[in-house]
């Protein structure tokens, strides 16, 4: 779901106020209501009571999703209300909530209705806004979900205001409290979990003309129709308009659940002869018949067995009993259910839409027997049980475990976050047919194995190294005690031993802590991953190489960054538990090195969007080789997957040179360093990307520098320098990545409820004839803070600010900060930059242990594994900083980083962070008023000023900007 109804304006009396609470607070009613129907994110509610503090605050905060108003506004008419919205040219649907007297229908008779989206009557329920709410939310939404997903709809067709009103929550109660109960069918937490984000929408609809429309575009997604008789055809009311609505539905469609209602029992008869259910509207016991029909006819309940003579010859609750129901059941029950497609309906309900597409176009006269029709109704659901299967993780078994596909686990406890993130991301891929909607692409998670946390709980208790791992503060110390301890649980090293003699690739032995990927604390870059060769003739030799490799992910739960980052959180130190994740890597063996054709970090959120992107749009950092050159901050292309051909970093021949990515990182299989601590990866080598070219892996990603001619040309077949662009894919499509990372990126939002980045690698140098390979490697929630506040920028003296920038991240005002920290950009050696880390890191313990948060400005980028960059500090290095600043060089410019671990922390710890381009007129910052202040404390190229009077920031989230002003202004 796309579209979130967040952000209420109610615009109400006190009085109006008082009679919709009763006795309790509508907004705690409301939440309420959503915690009992297991919905997340219940609505903030902002209320105001007449016209111009609506409109004044519509004017300030651009914030809401939708307006609510009564009649009774205090300064002007309703109407002239929501006239005055709509010249605003606001995009926020206006609900008029009303009461039933004259003034309604005084307004309903006007031609003035249209300027509301809807008008609802309020009956003395609360649960109307729930109505309210996700009548919205469904019409928002259906498109995108119809489209993506297969999410399946009801149509209601009702115009009576005081019907609706009352009806269209208890409806919602209905669906929601059945989808709900369907839960407890899925094969695991995250199945669950997709399962409920799936439920039918609601298609409210109030002529004849509307709700055609919806049928005609979502035919095969109409789960079922509630209609009512009496109501608007050709623009004319007619009280027959229902009976010829389900008329045409029959047309088209015999099988269709079709519910008619009325206020006259005399049109039960001509529903009964179309074979639609009829309900009578002031029947009392009208929710408990729609709970039933919800049941019966949209296949809610059990899947009860019929024949044309006997009601009921067998039941089914869920796949499996369905199976075994099919294997017993008479002929005559198949025929009957075939015929009216129940199966494929059922299974639409319970969101099995693969197999319900499946199965519906089949007829019984497709089949030359009885015996033959049970059989391909077996077969269909045996192979589906089985797919489904696909996206779980299960436990290891070496006789059933497929190398090539499965993900499986060894021993007990939790995955971890970054695993559990990976299990939902192959339920997407294998529930909505991902992999097969790309031609000669293979999208999927490499396989491999997952050790739960038991096995780390194990692990320290067996070799005693609790007490030290929680007491030691140097991280080589750390390591090395990690390496020496020699037990491991036997059982597991039976199962990774059995793993590895079934897997003789290089694989990626990666974290997937308890608290890693989490939606508040992702813990990005945190913890370790390390490659390993997998490639020696003795298995004794591999297992143990793959041993030391799972030692040293456990060792980094301790390491010093690691501790420093739980105690910035609500968690201890103590909470933490390691799973472990051993993959296959993608990629390519070239001689003697393996590598991706590229890899990246893509984001369905962009902090920094140009025109034409907005942020919604999304951005990607992609780069040659392995993932390590985009994580940690190195040269990368970045694009919006929406506007591929939109290369900000290489607007110039200038721009494109200074970006170019010069080397790149694979595993080398014949590097033989020593393991010790000072080398994290003793496998992954850094080559130039000339080696690469030899390689053949240049084919889909590079254009040609001409010197002579001063000129970039597209592809390899021209002479002179190679210059990392990804041209042939951006711009003449020869592998459709904007299309797959467009649709995962979409498809992660809507599955986690949350902007999502992914990490990936992309193996194009396959064999010919093989698919290429698009690796799903992680799939975390990014941390946006929801601005909720409009903050005015506007400084009458651009000499008050010490900086200004319309490239920001963070929202709010800081005016607690009386120190800076800085780099001397006058005197700053991009070869000391690893010397600069350092003077940080000394500044920032001194300023944590005084309990000083500061302000840090420094030159190029920061966080950057190059140091040519920028400043290669970590996050720890830095993470008493409360706002952080980033310049030019004097004559360099270098684009922010959006694919490093270190920018996802500075976005979670909520820093606001400043970057100043001075060459393309985005901002500027004051050296000349901050270098002439008097130090604290100089080092060798940083400094320290304590100032009397603090500095404020302002950061206005919603346009990206943000201003610095001077203290005692």
């Amino acid at each position: 779901m796309r579209h979130r109804i967040r952000n209420i304006l109610l615009v109400c009396s006190l009085y109006d106020l008082y009679i919709f609470e009763e006795d309790g607070r509508l907004y705690e009613l409301i939440r309420n209501e959503y915690q009992t129907l297991r919905l997340s994110h219940s609505p903030e509610i902002t209320r105001v009571s007449n016209g111009k503090e609506a409109l004044n605050i519509l004017r300030e905060e651009n914030i809401f999703d939708l307006v609510i108003t009564t009649q009774h506004v205090e300064d002007m008419p309703v109407t002239r209300l929501a006239e005055t919205i709509r010249e605003m040219k606001l995009e926020v649907p206006i609900i008029l909530l009303a009461f039933d007297n004259r003034e309604l229908v005084e307004l309903i008779s006007g031609r003035n209705v249209n300027l509301f989206e809807r008008i609802f009557v309020w009956m003395g329920d609360f649960r109307i806004f729930l109505g309210i709410l996700k009548y919205l939310e469904d019409h928002l939404n259906v498109d995108h979900d119809t489209r993506i997903v297969g999410v399946q709809s009801i149509i209601l067709i009702e115009d009576d205001i005081k019907f609706y009103s009352k009806f269209l929550p208890v409806l919602y109660q209905e669906i929601l409290y059945q989808s709900r109960n369907l839960i407890s069918e899925g094969i695991n937490l995250s199945h669950k979990y997709l399962r409920m984000r799936a439920r039918p929408k609601i298609l409210h609809c109030i002529d004849y003309e509307e709700a055609w429309n919806y049928y005609d575009k979502y035919e095969e997604n109409i789960l079922g129709i509630i209609a009512d008789i009496n109501f608007s055809y050709h623009h004319k009311l007619d009280t027959a308009a229902g009976i010829k609505f389900a008329k045409a539905v029959r047309k088209r469609n015999q099988d269709i659940s079709i519910l008619l209602q009325s206020n006259d029992p005399e049109n039960e008869k001509a529903a009964k002869n179309l074979g639609c259910a009829f309900l009578l509207k002031d029947s009392p016991n009208m929710q408990q018949k729609l709970r039933q029909f919800t049941i019966n006819h949209f296949g809610f309940g059990e899947f009860i067995f019929r024949t044309l003579e006997l009601p009921d010859v067998g039941r089914a609750t869920d796949l499996e009993s369905l199976e075994e129901q099919i294997k017993i059941v008479p002929d005559e029950s198949i025929v009957y259910h075939a015929e009216r497609n129940h199966f494929s309906n059922w299974l639409k309900a319970r969101t099995e839409f693969w197999l319900a597409h499946k199965l519906r176009p089949r007829k019984v006269t497709d089949f030359n027997s009885v015996a033959e029709l049970r059989q391909d109704l077996l077969s269909s659901l045996r192979e589906y049980r089985k797919f489904r299967k696909q996206g779980i993780i299960w436990e290891f078994k070496k006789e059933s475990y497929d190398p090539e596909t499965d993900l499986a686990r060894i021993g007990g406890g939790s995955l971890g976050g970054k695993a559990r993130g990976l299990s939902f991301v192959n339920i997407l891929i294998h529930n909505y047919q991902i992999q097969n909607q790309f031609e000669n692409i293979r999208i999927h998670v490499p396989p491999g194995v997952i050790l739960g946390t038991d096995v780390f709980d194990d692990f320290l208790k067996e070799n005693d190294l609790l007490d030290f791992a929680y007491g030691a503060n140097d991280d080589a110390v750390i390591t090395n005690k990690f390496l020496e301890a020699k037990r491991f649980p036997e059982e597991i090293l039976a199962d990774l031993a059995a793993f590895l003699d079934l897997v003789t690739v290089p694989l990626a032995v990666r974290s997937s802590s308890l608290l890693e990927d989490s939606q508040y604390h992702p813990f990005a870059g945190v913890y370790q991953t390390y490659m390993i060769a997998n490639d020696h003739e003795n298995p004794l030799i591999r297992l143990n190489e793959l041993l030391n490799a799972i030692k040293r992910v456990y060792a980094s739960a301790f390491y010093h960054n690691a501790k420093e980052y739980i105690k910035m959180t609500t968690y201890r130190i103590q909470d933490e538990k390691m799973a472990v994740i051993i993959q296959k890597l993608v990629g390519t063996k070239f001689d003697n090195r393996f590598y991706p054709t590229f890899s990246g970090v893509a984001k369905s959120y962009n902090y920094y969007p140009v025109a034409p992107q907005k942020s919604t749009d999304g951005i990607v950092s992609m780069a040659l080789g392995l993932g390590k050159m985009v994580v940690e901050g190195g040269n990368a292309v970045k694009f919006s997957p929406k506007y591929p051909n939109h290369l900000l970093q290489f607007s110039s021949i200038k721009d494109t040179l200074r970006n170019n990515q010069t080397h790149f990182y694979a595993l080398d299989f014949e590097e033989k360093r020593e393991e010790t601590f000072e080398v994290r990866d003793i496998r992954v080598k850094t080559y130039k990307t000339d080696v690469a070219e030899k390689d053949g892996a240049l084919t889909y990603i590079s254009s040609t520098y001409s010197a002579e001619n001063n000129i970039i040309t597209d592809g390899l077949s021209r002479q002179g320098a190679r210059i990392i662009t990804f041209a042939p894919i951006l711009k003449y499509k020869t592998f459709s990545m904007p299309q797959i990372l467009e649709l995962l990126l979409e498809m992660g939002s809507w599955g986690m409820g949350t902007p999502v980045e992914i990490e990936f690698a992309v193996n194009l140098n396959v064999p010919k004839g093989q698919d290429k390979e698009f690796g799903f490697l992680q799939m975390r929630p990014l941390v946006i803070n929801k601005e909720l506040d409009v903050l005015k920028l506007e400084v009458k003296d651009k000499n008050t600010l010490l900086c200004e920038s319309s490239c920001v991240l963070g929202h709010g005002i800081t005016d607690s900060i009386y120190d800076i920290v800085y780099v001397d950009h006058q005197n700053f050696d991009r070869s000391k930059s690893k010397e600069v880390a350092r003077e940080i890191h000394e500044f920032n313990e001194k300023l944590i242990r005084e309990n000083k948060p500061y302000l840090l400005v420094g030159v190029g980028r920061w966080g950057t594994a190059d140091p040519w960059l920028g400043i290669p500090v970590e996050w720890n290095q830095i993470s008493g900083a409360k706002t952080i600043v980033e310049t030019n060089f004097k004559n360099f410019m270098v684009t922010p980083s959006q694919g490093s671990h270190f920018f996802q922390n500075i976005t979670t710890f909520m820093i606001s962070y400043f970057t100043v381009n001075e060459f393309k007129d985005e901002g500027f910052f004051d050296w000349k008023w901050l270098t002439a202040l008097p130090c604290e404390q100089k080092k060798q190229y940083t400094m320290h000023v304590r100032l009397e009077k603090p500095i404020i920031i302002k950061v206005n989230g919603q346009e990206n900007k943000g201003i610095i002003i001077k203290p005692g202004v």
